[in-house]
């Protein structure tokens, strides 16, 4: 008889594994963001269930709690986007489904012949080190991130900033967001 442990990651990879077929297989778009869903906090078990509680908790209030809602609040919002039906008619299935078995059966037997170490889980708690880590010897690469996130900030509010070109009128007006009076750069530097 396995143990409780043993049940519990077996439910839990189940849980996220099931969640990320649907997301693959479901053509309803609303469908797939409520089963992205079950799989990431799936994720955040089995991140929690192997002693990486920073990780779970970051899992839940980023993945879970900012970008899935971000994700659903647009999906909901978007007018008749649950009546788009997604298809891509290039691809083969006939291809895809024997080249899947072939890399499933791999994985399965490389993974059943792979003698892994048997440890028992320490459940001790990894913020302080994680912290620690942050702020020592990895201080330079988290900067750096915290950089591009805000390039890729900026450059978001750039894209709906800009201005349209009125072709009834000849003249520039307001694209989103705020008032804008002049013509964007690469056009006033053409002309």
């Amino acid at each position: 008889m396995p143990g409780v442990g043993t049940i519990v990651f077996y439910a839990l990879a189940a849980l996220v594994l099931a969640g990320a077929a649907g997301v693959a297989f479901s053509r309803n778009i609303l469908h797939a963001a409520f089963l992205l869903l079950v799989t990431l906090v799936g994720t955040a078990g089995l991140y929690l269930f192997i002693g990486a509680d920073f990780v779970g908790v970051a899992q839940l209030l980023i993945y879970v709690g900012g970008i899935l809602v971000l994700l659903l609040f647009s999906v909901l919002l978007t007018q008749r986007i649950g009546d788009v039906r997604v298809t891509n008619l290039a691809m083969g299935r006939g291809i895809a489904v024997p080249v899947a078995l072939v890399v499933g059966l791999l994985l399965v037997t490389v993974a059943g012949l792979t003698p892994w170490p048997r440890t028992e889980p320490v459940a001790a708690p990894t913020t302080a080190r994680l912290g620690d880590a942050f702020l020592r010897e990895y201080l330079l690469p988290f900067e750096l991130v915290s950089l591009v996130l805000l390039m890729a900030l900026v450059g978001a509010m750039a894209i709906a900033r800009r201005a349209v070109h009125d072709t009834t009128t000849g003249k520039w007006r307001d694209g989103p967001g705020p008032s804008r009076t002049e013509a964007p750069a690469e056009e006033r530097f053409t002309s």
